[in-house]
């Protein structure tokens, strides 16, 4: 990305006191160039623990895995899934784990078992436990835009050219 010159000042100051090796300054990416630096992934989450996928996923759309991640910034790259309804849960998750919502009335609270929101909406599975990794506030809600997530094999973003993103299962 950037090549960094030490300048003259900072050679001398390390010779000043005796330091073997110089300061290098702290490069922080620009939003500009984390645009220009975007890439795309797939990842096919057939088999895959939902936890598990979901922390991979959260740490490419931060950025973490690149080298000039910059934790103010929105580096991280975009991620497509795919098979969303073939993630496993482990345990008794099927049938004991609860998704809630509130649908604005008095005691509107609703709940249902990740086999009933598997039925009805299996991609929303995998955008909760992504969206509760990321960050609260605006940087957060910017990086979760950056998550496709789809029911069957087939996607609608073949032009970008994506890349598989190999997790372990």
């Amino acid at each position: 990305m950037h090549t960094i010159s030490v300048s003259k000042e900072i050679k001398d100051r390390a010779k000043k006191h005796k330091r073997a090796s110089v300061a290098m300054p702290t490069v922080s990416v620009s939003k500009e160039e984390a645009l220009e630096a975007r890439r795309w992934f797939i990842v096919d989450a057939e088999n895959k623990v939902l936890g598990r996928l979901c922390t991979e996923i959260a740490s490419v759309l931060r950025g973490k895995r690149s080298p000039g991640f910059t934790p103010h910034t929105d580096c991280g790259d975009f991620v497509i899934v795919i098979n969303a309804e073939k993630v496993r849960l482990t345990g008794d998750k099927e049938n004991k784990k609860l998704y809630h919502h509130h649908t604005g009335w008095v005691g509107g609270v609703v709940s249902k078992t990740a086999s009933q929101m598997r039925a009805a909406h299996p991609e929303r599975m995998i955008e909760i436990a992504v969206k509760g990794m990321l960050p609260k506030g605006t940087l957060g809600r910017a990086t979760f835009k950056k998550l496709k997530v789809y029911k069957g094999s087939e996607h609608p973003h073949g032009a970008q050219q994506p890349q598989e993103l190999i997790i372990a299962a």
